[in-house]
Parts: structure tokens; sequence; C-alpha cells
């Protein structure tokens, strides 16, 4: 049944005016976004389509302009309207992280990184680079390696501080195998990254692992 011929106080559009986005469910959000469903299913049906076929928003936002448009009812148009989308927020956020400081803002940290990182498909290594109130001068993928395993330079990390003459800066990087929990290997790169940048004056303030929908601190379990 079209949506048209739902009761007006159950539409995904007509919900999210009086009710607000949250109260959405991620179908009713893609229902939204994509307006009008295909022959025999709502714009709610094709929306929970694009999550079964995807695995999670996560995957969805990282597909590939031909994997998303061989969903019925998807196609080049509705890809680019989407990474606009998401490129809109991520600007959105990161405009806030730039007027303000990063550390009073923890959850736009958060939310930037895991717009930056959560779905790419490969491990990457990001660094945030701030000024001496902690606002974002500019972020930057520095590194991209395997789904498990990224090789990160503490050369190229400070050239790059120097370069953007931060005073401090912010590690990320993602883990795509779900889990956020830092290895051993993350925790000593982190104490090497954080003794070569003292040598510049450069303070590392935290180190964020992306895993959607989860990101880890090591600030906020002492491990910086």
């Amino acid at each position: 049944m079209a949506i048209t011929d739902w009761p007006e106080d159950q539409r995904p559009r007509e919900r999210l005016i009086t009710q607000g986005a949250q109260a959405l469910s991620d179908a009713e959000l893609l229902a939204v976004f994509l307006r009008v469903g295909v022959k025999g299913k709502s714009a709610v049906d094709l929306g929970r389509d694009m999550l079964l076929q995807f695995g999670s928003l996560s995957g969805l936002f990282a597909a590939s302009v031909k994997d998303f448009s061989a969903v019925h009812g998807l196609g080049n148009a509705k890809f680019a309207q989407l990474q606009a989308v998401l490129e809109l927020a991520k600007r959105a956020i990161s405009e806030e992280l730039q007027s303000n400081a990063s550390l009073s803002s923890p959850k736009a940290v958060k939310q930037y990184l895991q717009l930056m990182l959560g779905s790419k498909p490969h491990e990457s290594f990001a660094v945030l680079f701030l000024d001496t109130k902690n606002r974002l001068i500019k972020a930057e993928e520095l590194f991209r390696g395997s789904l498990n395993h990224a090789s990160v330079y503490p050369r190229e990390i400070v050239k790059a501080a120097l370069h953007h003459n931060a005073a401090a800066i912010i590690l990320a990087h993602n883990h795509p195998s779900g889990t956020t929990d830092p290895s051993d290997a993350d925790i000593s790169l982190t104490k090497t990254l954080k003794q070569a940048l003292a040598l510049v004056d450069t303070r590392v303030l935290d180190h964020f692992i992306v895993a959607n929908p989860h990101v880890y601190s090591f600030a906020e379990h002492g491990l910086i």
C-alpha cells in the first residue's frame, strides 16, 4: 500500500514534522529521503530493502555507486543526493568544531569522526589539527591501509602538525572489523606519537577508535 494511503498521522514525513526526526526508524528516515517507492513497494519497504541489502546504515553509506544503483528503485541520482546529504552533515559539524572548542563538544567530535571514518571499508588513520583554543583547523586522513592494518608514520604526523601550526591534535582511526577495543599496537602507537609530538610542543588530546555505531575514546579510558 502506498504511503499516501496511510493515515496521515502514520506517514513518515508528517511524523517527522510533528514528532521530530528522532521518532522515525531508519527505514522511515530513508523513506523520507526517497520520497517514493517502486511498484508494489512503499518508500518504507524500499528503505527496509536498502538496509537488508547493505546490512546497516554504515554499509549503505559506504556503498559504491554501482552497488547502490543495483537496488531496484535506486540509481545515480539518488546516490548523488545521499552523498550530498552526508557531506553537508559533515561540513555542518566541522563548522561547529571550528567555532567552538572541540573538547567542549565531544559529542560533535564523535559524530564528525563517525561521518569521516565510520563507513570506510578499509582502515584509515586521521588527525584533527587544533589551534590554541582547541578549535578545529583542519581534519585530514593521513594514512590508509587494508581491512586490518594501516602503516602510520610519526614523522609525517609531526610534519603535518607543524605545517598547520597546531597547538594540539586528536588522533582517530577506524576498525572495519566492528570492534572498538584498542589493540596493543594501537596503545603503543599512541604513546609513540604523544612523545614525538611533545618534542614540537604539540599536545595529543585524545585518540578515538571508530566502529559504527560506537566510538572509543582513549582519554575517557585513561589511556592518554
